[in-house]
């Protein structure tokens, strides 16, 4: 028996899981429909895939919810994990589960996967003949994972860096290596059988100021790491920055970045896809506002020529989108990318080069790091700031680099803290913004930048 395979019979060997049926599973994904699998579609489907977002505690309520969604034409359907299970908490998801069954009020905010189990979740997950996507946030999702896969869930969001540390406050980031390290494994295990196993980082990270440099550096890491393992397909992704010369120059160079680091560990059979979030910031309160913002998006996403994108709705400021709301989004982006003929091609060469340098930059910096393993270089690179994620809330994240809008809305970086950028770079970034202000200025600033779009 292998050690992987040891770990696994610990893993689900858990008081809150079925009994786990491995011979079974692997004839399951072995045997089924490649319609199920986002790999299979990025490579048949000549389009830019939409998924919404949404999850809800009972079956009832999530089949209800993709029938809304399978009517309105998505591509890829959202299997949104609870709280609860997100920091496996099975007992207390079990407990919420009962209780929103019984008094058919919500008492969890998604679906709670472990807790209904493969065996059920199956039935659900298969019915509509669509790739379903599981997102969740959840630092040790071992026992997830092999859940999601037996259930017929074939693209896993996430990563040891992207879902630890905009979520995390002290949950310790070397066991989060280790777990998605298992993950890897086993995706790229059950990749054998049929079609891949799609792996997607989470690009919008705190989704507060973020430079380009930080989220295509921690993109590049999560997909070296899972490609090392094996892993065959993988989706990089960002969400949109609030200026769209920006978005454009991102998925430019995200792209020929992840291809180029691709190739470096010779993965160049990995199909490497670019996935888009719509806005992830603070919504506007005013529908009509939101819409406009969600248009905007759509625009930009098929600009920067992504393989999917993710929606959003004109409820966001006000509460948990309706399942209504959530497929009217879905139908107008349809709609909208399919009328969106003869966009120009923009070219910003100056920004290309200024982010490039600066990613390279830091990439050097952390395949430098002495530690003999890669995700020990990450670590080392996060704990000493090489690495550096704005408002992150995680005790290890150094925490010191500020940004702020340029003029044009694009976000600057005006103190670097350790992050390695080059000089001529960081001279080029503080030399786009007024830095002429005071503090409190600068700080106000700040504020408003956070909520742009309000």
């Amino acid at each position: 028996m292998s050690l992987l395979q040891e770990e696994r019979n610990i893993i689900l060997n858990n008081e809150h899981v079925d009994n786990f049926d491995f011979a079974e599973v692997e004839e399951f994904v072995k045997n089924a429909s490649k319609d199920l699998f986002i790999s299979h579609n990025f490579k048949t489907k000549n389009k830019m895939l939409v998924q919404p977002r949404g999850g809800f505690p009972t079956y009832d309520k999530m089949f209800a919810l993709y029938e809304f969604f399978n009517k309105a034409n998505v591509d890829v359907l959202p299997c949104t994990i609870d709280s609860n299970t997100r920091l496996n908490d099975y007992a207390t998801a079990k407990k919420m589960l009962r209780l929103s069954e019984e008094n058919e009020v919500d008492m969890l905010n998604g679906y709670p996967l472990v807790t209904h189990g493969y065996r059920t979740s199956r039935k659900m997950m298969t019915h509509f003949n669509k790739p379903i996507s599981l997102r969740h946030g959840t630092p040790d999702a071992r026992l997830l994972i092999e859940t999601a896969i037996a259930s017929g869930i074939f693209e896993i969001e996430g990563g040891p860096i992207t879902y630890l540390l905009p979520y995390s406050k002290n949950f310790p980031l070397d066991k989060a290596f280790l777990y998605w390290k298992y993950v890897e494994r086993v995706c790229a295990k059950y990749s054998t059988l049929n079609e891949p196993i799609n792996r997607e980082s989470f690009g919008p990270l705190t989704a507060t100021l973020v430079p380009p440099c930080i989220t295509i550096v921690i993109q590049l890491l999560e997909m070296l790491l899972s490609l090392e393992e094996g892993v065959k397909s993988f989706s990089v992704s960002f969400s949109q920055t609030g200026s769209m010369n920006q978005d454009i120059v991102m998925g430019a160079v995200i792209k020929k970045l992840a291809r180029h680091y691709a190739n470096e560990i010779n993965c160049s059979d990995a199909d490497i896809h670019l996935v888009y979030h719509q806005w992830m910031g603070a919504f506007p309160m005013d529908s009509n506002y939101a819409s406009e913002l969600i248009s905007m998006s759509t625009v930009i996403a098929a600009m920067v020529g992504a393989n999917k994108l993710i929606t959003k709705t004109n409820q966001e400021a006000s509460g948990i989108p309706t399942k209504e709301a959530n497929a009217e989004t879905v139908a107008n982006t349809q709609y909208l990318l399919r009328i969106l003929n003869g966009l120009p091609n923009v070219v910003d060469q100056e920004e290309e080069e200024n982010l490039t340098a600066e990613v390279m930059a830091i990439m050097e910096a952390v395949f430098n790091d002495p530690a003999d393993t890669l995700w020990r270089k990450v670590f080392n690179s996060i704990k000493n700031g090489t690495i550096d994620v704005p408002f992150s809330p995680h005790i290890i994240n150094n925490n010191e680099m500020i940004t702020i809008r340029d003029k044009n809305k694009n976000i600057r970086i005006i103190k670097r803290g350790k992050v390695p950028i080059p000089d001529k770079c960081f001279e080029y970034e503080k030399a786009q913004c007024d830095l002429k202000k005071d503090t409190t200025s600068i700080v106000n600033d700040i504020i408003h930048d956070i909520g742009i779009m309000q």
